[in-house]
């Protein structure tokens, strides 16, 4: 793979996670990966030092550092692969407003209001025709307009991934019809579809029985040297990994949940065939700048 197709994205991981207690003195000067300034400073110093895009779900607080760094001007050329949905805040959302049909509502009227035409248009079809699909391309349509209008024009979007959750339950389930659905509308809409999975040699093979093609998709998976998070085992991810025709695996915890030292975390991925990147997160500055001066030596 020429190493310009190659992506080091900065995970989000930190920029929800709760701070711990030696934090306290970096949160009271708000130097916390949970503030979105200095989530955007990071992603700044990340990509001086070697990284060329961000991972991230879709919520409030990552459109906040979408805009601070389109503000900043750090934005260009950017390369941004989105996972939806943010499961977690739309739990919250769904309690605060009394459930699934009180979330479908609301998320109505903010797409209704949102300003797309073509989504608005799309979900009222849905709702009126209980079409699932119509439903879903809304979804999808409304998420890639509030990126795209946070991100602004000088960042590409380059992938739209389907959250874990939904990923591996559909995958539980056999919805094929749910993939292949996803997979064509985003190809056509000139976005590469992707699937953020813990079943990675599962949605390998489950794809080949459903002929879907595992060359136009991007997926997110846990590699890493001791096996963290690897279902059912490493050596049966390198074996579906290895079977692949073209890089298409973006690895995440690759440091397995810090266990792993950078270097030997960095040097297992570099040994490993049909890697398209990795997505590391980062919560201070001195490791925005060292990972990615690292993967920028090792891995491009």
């Amino acid at each position: 793979m020429n190493s310009q197709d190659k992506v080091l994205l900065v995970g989000d991981n930190p920029f929800h996670g709760i701070s711990h207690l030696s934090q306290e003195r970096s949160r009271t000067r708000g130097e916390t990966p949970t503030n979105p300034t200095y989530a955007a400073r990071l992603i700044g110093l990340a990509v001086e030092n070697g990284a060329n895009g961000f991972m991230f779900s879709v919520s409030e607080k990552t459109l906040t550092i979408l805009d601070f760094l389109r503000k900043n001007g750090e934005n260009n050329g950017l390369r941004l692969y989105v996972i939806v949905p943010y499961a977690y805040e739309y739990v919250r959302l769904a309690c605060a407003a009394g459930g699934i049909p009180g979330l479908a509502k609301k998320l109505i009227k903010e797409i209704v209001f949102s300003g797309n035409l073509r989504a608005a248009t799309s979900g009222l079809n849905g709702v009126f025709r209980s079409d699932p699909a119509s439903l879903v391309k809304t979804y999808l349509l409304y998420e890639i307009s509030r990126v795209k209008r946070s991100a602004g024009g000088k960042a590409k979007l380059e992938s739209v991934l389907l959250h874990q959750l939904i990923t591996d339950l559909c995958l539980s389930l056999g919805l094929d019809w749910v993939f292949r659905l996803y997979t064509e509308f985003l190809s056509k809409a000139g976005i590469i579809p992707g699937f953020n999975t813990g079943n990675f040699a599962f949605l390998v093979e489950k794809f080949r029985e459903w002929n879907i093609s595992l060359e136009d998709v991007v997926i997110a998976a846990p590699f890493n040297k001791v096996g963290f998070q690897m279902v059912p085992s490493r050596e049966e991810c390198e074996k579906a990994l290895e079977s692949l025709t073209k890089p298409s695996v973006v690895a995440i915890s690759i440091l397995a949940a810090g266990y792993l030292k950078p270097e030997e975390a960095v040097d297992y991925i570099a040994g490993l065939p049909n890697i398209k990147g990795v997505a590391v997160g980062v919560s201070k500055e001195k490791h925005a700048t060292e990972t990615f001066k690292l993967c920028r030596m090792r891995l491009l």
